[in-house]
């Protein structure tokens, strides 16, 4: 029995206690480093917080576009379902009146049905009479028969109109869901830019803001007239002609000092391509949604090309546009926290021009 005990094991000496203390200590205190090596974020001058910040708000526009392109789908998608239902709506409802017609019929015919031709004409007080109205009724059955197939007709025309409502309501559920994941983008890069630019100080702030489009107050941002003529930030001329190049030019001095909301096309707040929508819309011209489909809504010009009511496309992605005001400014709706305003054209990144049609 006893060599099925188990050994008796040995207490720690008081060295062995020391040294397995010591041993976990130093372990912790590795652990410890460890952790704070990879949630500690690194420390970042002010220039690099700056070019970080701009990167975001560089994605953040593009995710915007996104954005608006999605929404632009996701409402098409809407309306088709919307006018599906509503088509078959109505063909239900001549279908409902077409059905109870031939079910009058069909209840007549079967009160009627119990006796042959042959004995109704027999029985008959008036033989002519019956058989005047046996040939109304052949040629009524073949009316009815005809109704009987428009019937037929008629639901198999629901039941297709019903299918592609049912095709049409997925899509809007998929363009819902792409909406939803491009405005989570949106909102991380602004939310993660905001974070980044609380690290700097009110002056690097006040600095980097003049930079990229100045405060509400700043010249290129005030409404068109309060800019004292020959300032760096007055509008050039607007064109008096009454185009609709003109008319769009003038509606965008009518925004200047309004707030850049993402998404947003007027009339209290613009992104950069829900401005040119709008001011083209003031000029009776429908303009797409996005940057990279106003692109190609209208002819495109060159550089030395570009006349007022032109749109002016930037980024490499296409990802900014601003309206050109004639000499060599453009208005835009720069990026949260700004305004629109106006801007020399060379300011960013030259990606095309077009002119709407």
């Amino acid at each position: 029995m006893a060599s099925h005990r188990k050994p008796r094991q040995r207490p720690f000496s008081g060295g062995t206690v020391r040294t397995a203390a010591t041993l976990a200590l130093a372990g912790a205190a590795t652990a410890t480093a460890f952790e704070g090596t990879s949630h500690a974020e690194p420390q970042q001058t002010p220039a690099q917080v700056k070019a970080e910040v701009d990167r975001l708000y560089g994605e953040a526009e593009a995710a915007t576009e996104n954005y608006n392109g999605a929404k632009a789908r996701a409402d098409e998608a809407e309306r088709a379902l919307t006018g599906l239902q509503d088509e078959a709506a109505r063909k239900e409802d001549r279908l409902g009146a077409a059905r109870s017609a031939l079910a009058s019929v069909a209840a007549g015919q079967y009160r009627s049905g119990g006796l042959g031709p042959a004995v109704q004409l027999a029985l008959a007080s008036d033989p002519q009479d019956y058989l005047e109205r046996a040939s109304l009724l052949t040629r009524a059955g073949d009316r009815t028969a005809a109704e009987v197939a428009s019937v037929r007709r008629g639901l198999d025309e629901v039941g297709r109109l019903r299918a592609r409502a049912d095709g049409s309501l997925k899509e809007v559920r998929a363009r819902r869901d792409e909406l939803a994941r491009q405005k989570a983008v949106v909102e991380d890069r602004l939310a993660t830019a905001q974070r980044l630019l609380a690290r700097l100080s009110a002056e690097e702030r006040a600095a980097y803001e003049a930079q990229h489009g100045g405060g509400p107050n700043s010249p290129a941002a005030r409404p068109a007239g309060t800019v004292p003529a020959g300032h760096p930030g007055s509008p050039a001329p607007a064109p008096a002609d009454g185009s609709r190049a003109a008319r769009a030019v003038a509606f965008a001095y009518g925004a200047i000092g309004k707030p850049y909301v993402w998404g947003a096309t007027g009339p209290g707040s613009f992104d950069c391509s829900g401005l040119t929508q709008a001011a083209w819309r003031a000029a009776g011209v429908s303009l797409p949604r996005t940057t990279y489909t106003q692109i190609n809504a209208g002819r495109r010009v060159s550089r030395d090309q570009l006349a007022p009511g032109d749109l002016v496309f930037y980024y490499s992605g296409i990802t900014h546009v601003g309206l050109y005001v004639g000499g060599g400014q453009i208005i835009h709706a720069p990026r949260p926290g700004s305004t629109v305003r106006l801007a020399p054209v060379d300011s960013m990144p030259w990606a095309g021009a077009s002119r709407p049609a």
